[in-house]
């Protein structure tokens, strides 16, 4: 791939993300676009990039990954005619690994404690009254996760059960008093019927460890309940189909706080298109249940300098859990 094609995917991801500039540089992510218009007219500044570019990760099967490594960007602008600015003064000092990337993970100290109880708390999108609406039909009439469980089991709502291998209800505690919200199963979670399966289900393991939560402790599932052909995004009517399930589910948990993982999760339950840059650092209601919305940590797979503020997200989401409980 081109490496301006690989820049440019670049920057269209940091700018979905809700974000506007560069982590490294002072520059505008659409200054940057425009810049890069204009240097691809030439070819010799056109190999001075593909030089300086960093070479696109590969996944295990061997197929490239759609974005590019988060290095080099600063030569790659440099090669092209570009000079940005100097980096800010707050960004120059590196920042603290989060505590759950194992590289920095310590084989046996303690996690560290939740944020700082003094910081405020930013209100964000509020969705439905403090009452959950009322779901009719056998949906509605389950007494049981294990109930509601057999009635996905046999689930004909939508057409991903003709696809899918198992049903993947979701599990853990019962009276959970975190629940987190994930998109759809993926590949691992479709054959062995259990969420958030595989790495990026190990992944979170850790991330639950580090503010002293396991995942028996709390509740896990996605918003759908069988996985989309080839992991495509999950369709409107798909969505529909799932929803009483999922609100019947959190009816019947009652969880104290949500976490929502990855932007569909998020966008769905808050019923919005905003980007997840936009929405994390807020509490956000859902049906008066506190919604803390944070990146899916397969996103942290690919990306894990977004480790850092993911940390910041489940510290602020156990912060309410305490709260909630105390």
């Amino acid at each position: 791939m081109k490496a301006e094609a690989l820049l440019r995917r670049y920057l269209e991801q940091r700018r979905e993300m809700g974000e506007t500039e560069l982590v490294l540089d002072s520059m505008s992510v659409e200054e940057v676009m425009r810049l890069l218009g204009i240097a691809t007219g030439t070819r010799g500044k056109r190999a001075a990039v593909e030089r300086a570019m960093p070479i696109a990760p590969q996944s295990e099967s061997g197929k490239t990954v759609s974005e590019p490594a988060s290095t080099g960007w600063r030569e790659a602008l440099r090669a092209s005619g570009v000079t940005p600015d100097a980096p800010r003064a707050a960004r120059a000092a590196p920042a603290t690994p989060a505590p759950f990337e194992p590289a920095v993970e310590p084989p046996s100290a303690e996690p560290p404690p939740p944020a700082s109880p003094s910081a405020p708390l930013t209100p964000g999108l509020v969705v439905g009254s403090p009452e959950l609406p009322r779901v009719g039909g056998d949906i509605g009439e389950a007494q049981s996760l294990e109930e509601l469980a057999t009635l996905i089991a046999r689930c004909t709502r939508c057409a991903l059960y003709k696809t899918a291998a198992h049903p993947v209800p979701g599990e853990g505690n019962a009276q959970a008093g975190l629940m987190c919200v994930g998109e759809a199963p993926g590949a691992q979670e479709d054959a062995t019927g259990r969420p958030f399966y595989g790495q990026a289900g190990q992944l979170l393991t850790k991330i639950l460890q580090a503010v002293n939560l396991s995942r028996e402790e709390v509740f896990i599932l996605n918003v759908l309940k069988h996985r989309p052909p080839g992991n495509r995004n999950p369709m409107p009517e798909e969505v529909d189909a799932c929803r009483p399930y999922l609100v019947r589910q959190i009816e019947l948990v009652r969880p104290k706080v949500i976490l929502a993982l990855g932007t569909f999760a998020a966008q769905s339950l808050l019923e919005t298109k905003l980007s997840i840059g936009k929405l994390r650092g807020s509490v956000h209601r859902y049906h008066g249940i506190p919604v803390i919305v944070t990146y899916h940590p397969a996103a942290l797979l690919r990306n894990p300098g977004w480790k850092r503020p993911t940390w910041e997200d489940v510290q602020l989401a156990r912060r309410i859990l305490d709260d909630a409980s105390a």
